[in-house]
């Protein structure tokens, strides 16, 4: 998931957080392997704090609750075991590169009778990072899709494809994510190839593809997408569909003149998935799954739902949610409308560095 450092402080509210480990890495406390306590490693405002609580009280286990902003700060700190943490919620190719090095304990499902709450499909797409479905709990998902302004865009341009990204007619209003993966996904997709191609020459080609297209441009960001959009200062950016309600909402309160409507390409594209885990070292295994167990129950992850507003794999949660919620299909798309989707993958720390290297190239021209 995918939340700014902002959000992360605007979360400082909650009780249990030590602010102190906001960059994964703080004190833990000595009583660490005691029967009572949980130690939870998550994205900023990615929970309701009355979940917190709600769990505290119905268990008596105390949650000591800390942040991490993304999945490559949150996983050296689970590498170095300096601070060991119970439950951690990791992206999938995140999660797939910490089974792959023995971070990962496997959970004792006997302990977490609310999996068979998480709807089957999202158990079968757990497959591509997690095979046995061995290691991880889904907690949320999405796709990340084009969001244009009705008022900026004609109705004969309305975006469908990644390749409208690339239209000059847009110059210097696209937004564009700051994240590597998720640039090279657009440009990949565009062109036809997997967003998980480990192929060279693929990776090149859409280095040189995204380096055209940086003259219209106008920034590359993360969260400030939202923003710019609601604030009209874009016609085209791209988005991940978990922030679209809270976008909707905003539109409606503040009485805009246009709308922001969210376009799933046709050509595909990152279909994601986190989930809980539990770490090698974890002092606290049981009380991780009963963390887990509790946030798979349908009333806590409807609860989640309306707080953090992106999709739950929950199907009991799903049941309980309004009609109007259910059908909305830039949260919850039609299977069909994903069938070109797939979902992130570890490739190998060698081919990280083509990505990353390639990422510098178009960074820098």
């Amino acid at each position: 998931m995918k939340k700014s450092l902002l959000r992360i402080l605007a979360f400082g509210t909650l009780t249990v957080l030590s602010l102190s480990l906001l960059s994964g890495c703080g004190k833990q406390s000595s009583k660490a392997g005691s029967a009572g306590e949980v130690y939870v490693y998550n994205w900023g405002e990615y929970i309701d704090e009355s979940v917190i609580e709600q769990f505290e009280k119905e268990t008596g286990i105390k949650v000591i609750y800390d942040l991490f902003e993304t999945n490559e700060e949150m996983y050296p700190v689970i590498e170095a075991g300096g601070v060991k943490y119970d439950a951690v919620c990791p992206s999938d190719y995140m999660i797939q590169k910490m089974a792959e090095n023995n971070l990962l304990s496997e959970i004792n499902f006997d302990n977490v009778p609310n999996i068979k709450e998480i709807d089957p499909k999202y158990m079968e797409m757990s497959k591509s990072f997690d095979p046995e479905n061995k290691y991880s709990v889904p907690y949320c998902w999405g796709t990340v899709g084009i969001l244009y302004n009705t008022s900026m865009v004609d109705p004969k341009d309305v975006p469908t494809k990644w390749s409208d990204l690339w239209d000059e007619k847009f110059k210097d209003n696209i937004l564009m994510q700051d994240s590597v993966r998720d640039a090279f996904m657009v440009a990949l997709k565009s062109l036809g190839y997997s967003m998980n191609t480990t192929n060279e020459a693929e990776i090149q080609e859409a280095r040189d593809l995204l380096i055209k297209q940086k003259p219209l441009v106008q920034a590359y960001v993360i969260d400030q997408v939202r923003d710019k959009m609601i604030g009209g200062e874009a016609a085209l950016g791209v988005i991940y569909s978990g922030e679209m309600l809270y976008i909707q909402n905003e539109v409606k309160d503040l009485n805009l003149d246009y709308s922001l409507e969210y376009v799933i390409p046709e050509e595909g594209t990152n279909l994601w998935l986190d989930s809980w885990v539990i770490p090698a070292n974890a002092p606290n295994k049981e009380n991780a799954e009963k963390w887990i167990n509790f946030l798979s129950r349908p009333d806590i992850a409807k609860k989640n739902f309306d707080y953090i507003t992106y999709p739950t794999p929950n199907k009991g949660a799903f049941d309980l949610l309004d009609p109007e919620i259910k059908n909305n299909k830039a949260l919850f798309p039609d299977e069909n409308m994903l069938k070109t989707s797939e979902v992130y993958k570890y490739l190998g720390d060698e081919v990280d560095s083509l990505y990353n290297e390639a990422w510098k190239e178009v960074k820098s021209n």
